[in-house]
């Protein structure tokens, strides 16, 4: 098996509220919709699929609940610092909740991190790192302080 990921899956209590979240207040396009379902195509072999808690059971089994988080982040990367802090306010535009403002991180970037509708952490991050900057470069974006691809040198 090679190491690939295709499809996130989250189950949502009110698939109509993380369409508001996700398509509506985020502007995200969904690839596919059917009752109880909402698909988005990330990148072009990444979805994150939106599926209705009740249906999520029936096929994959109960979902455990408690207190505290979900053990999980998703992430979404940024080429700048001040990215982070963009993000993180079209994320509480959108009704994020518990949005936590940017940091300065011991790993060496900067981060901060909002939940959406289901309390789904996620992380938005600069990572100054080689494999920030190349996870960046892959999406067509660049980083400060490098060349935008095609830029005369």
């Amino acid at each position: 098996m090679d190491a690939r990921v295709n499809f996130i899956t989250l189950a949502v209590t009110d698939v109509s509220a993380a369409r508001r979240f996700y398509v509506e207040g985020l502007g995200w396009r969904p690839a596919f919709e059917a009752e109880g379902i909402i698909m988005i195509r990330l990148a072009p072999t990444l979805v994150l699929s939106l599926w209705d808690e009740d249906q999520f059971e029936a096929e994959v089994g109960p979902i455990a609940r408690g207190d505290g988080l979900v053990p999980l982040t998703l992430a979404h990367n940024v080429p700048a610092p001040e990215d982070v802090d963009g993000v993180l306010a079209d994320a509480a535009a959108a009704g994020a909740g518990d949005v936590v403002s940017g940091q300065t991180r011991d790993w060496g970037g900067y981060s901060g991190y909002f939940a959406d509708p289901d309390g789904i952490r996620w992380e938005v991050a600069y990572n100054p790192g080689p494999l920030g900057v190349e996870l960046m470069e892959a999406a067509g974006l660049s980083s400060p302080g490098s060349e935008p691809e095609g830029a005369a040198t």
